[in-house]
């Protein structure tokens, strides 16, 4: 299992946008470079790239919670 990891603190979002749907749901393909998430700070939306690929296992941070650097925010199973 891989796990995705907050690039810096801030605040995570599962979403684009309010009214969309989150980037992944669990059982979707990630492939190297997919954005599975956003992570805000000071007004500034920072996407979460994945660095592995694999199968989407679902998110571990909740959607509009505060992160730290180094936070697993998802899972990825092999």
């Amino acid at each position: 299992m891989a796990a995705i990891q907050s690039p810096l603190p801030g605040t995570f979002y599962h979403k684009p946008d309010p009214n969309s749907a989150p980037f992944k749901a669990k059982g979707d393909s990630v492939a190297v470079g997919d954005t599975i998430g956003l992570v805000e700070v000071m007004k500034t939306f920072i996407e979460v790239k994945s660095e592995s690929a694999g199968t989407f296992d679902g998110y571990v941070a909740e959607n509009e919670t505060p992160v730290t650097a180094g936070q697993v925010l998802a899972e990825l199973a092999g």
